[in-house]
């Protein structure tokens, strides 16, 4: 199902899938707009929302009750990061005959294969990498054959279809993805082994990086990493956050990410409840960008400057 954007990816198999006295897990670590959707439209329907801990793997069967629907995953997990353990995961909702959805934008269908590891219902903002022009609003939807049939006629239900030029702005995306994906990656695993080197950085959050806590599940699963990640500065609160994000140049300051160009965005994880983390100084999320390796390092170097003098 091609539907308007990728939030619309997410809340239509909801609204398709769940009804009133349902329960619905859904990772702590997820996109907030999913959050936001289950927290005012899932909860006003009557359906039970409750969050649990990206890294939980089969321990989420615990957390099923018999009126479990639905367990929606993210993975690597919206600005932390945290890989889930998709397979594990699977079985244990499968045992107790619940489905398994999974946002996948980050590493795209080129990088993870959801319904290869378990998942019955994959989403992807095609706004980001498939589209990969920073101009058009794109939600993709696939299902397994089991809830295929289920999720086309919510699709035609809800009446959520996408125009004619943005699908066509997408396939033009998507001819070249493979070759775009690559330098994202390549540069953004160049630009993340650097800031681990860096001082004033506390941490990179890139689950391709050795030192990440999830590495050796993200090595099982995935076959590669994009160029969305985030850093913790070393010390220094809301101040030096803003000041690093005022400094920069080349950095555009932009919520989407995916696009040809490289942004950065604060961090905040305000409204979780298990996926707090410990972190040692503010967050930052860094898309990087097909732009030169260098000129990023030196633009990333001033906003480091900044938010120690800060």
């Amino acid at each position: 199902a091609i539907v308007p954007s990728g939030l619309a990816a997410v809340t239509i198999p909801l609204l398709t899938f769940v009804s009133a006295g349902d329960h619905v897990l859904i990772v702590d670590s997820v996109y907030h707009p999913t959050r936001n959707f289950a927290d005012t439209m899932l909860k006003r329907l009557g359906i039970e929302v409750q969050y649990y801990d990206p890294r939980i793997g089969a321990g989420i069967a615990s957390l099923i009750k018999p009126n479990t629907k639905v367990v929606f995953t993210e993975s690597p997990g919206s600005n932390t990061y945290e890989v889930q353990d998709i397979p594990a995961i699977a079985k244990a909702a499968h045992a107790a005959n619940a489905l398994v959805m999974m946002d996948n934008t980050w590493a795209t269908p080129l990088y993870f294969k959801p319904l290869d590891h378990g998942v019955d219902i994959s989403i992807h903002a095609a706004t980001k990498y498939p589209a990969g022009h920073s101009d058009v609003l794109l939600g993709l939807v696939s299902a397994n054959e089991a809830c295929w049939k289920q999720l086309y006629e919510g699709f035609c239900t809800l009446g959520c279809c996408s125009g004619p030029d943005d699908i066509y702005q997408t396939l033009r995306g998507l001819r070249t993805m493979g070759v775009r994906l690559e330098q994202h990656q390549k540069s953004a695993l160049e630009i993340a082994r650097w800031l681990e080197e860096q001082p004033s950085v506390a941490q990179v959050l890139h689950p391709a990086l050795p030192s990440h806590p999830d590495h050796a599940l993200w090595k099982r699963d995935f076959c590669g990493s994009s160029g969305v990640f985030s850093i913790v500065l070393n010390g220094g609160g809301q101040k030096a956050q803003h000041a690093f994000l005022d400094a920069l140049t080349i950095f555009g300051l932009g919520y989407s990410w995916g696009g040809y160009e490289s942004l950065a965005v604060p961090v905040f994880l305000g409204d979780r409840t298990i996926a707090k983390g410990s972190y040692a100084g503010p967050l930052i999320r860094l898309q990087i960008g097909l732009e030169d390796v260098e000129d990023l390092k030196a633009d990333i170097q001033r906003g480091l400057a900044a938010a120690a003098e800060a």
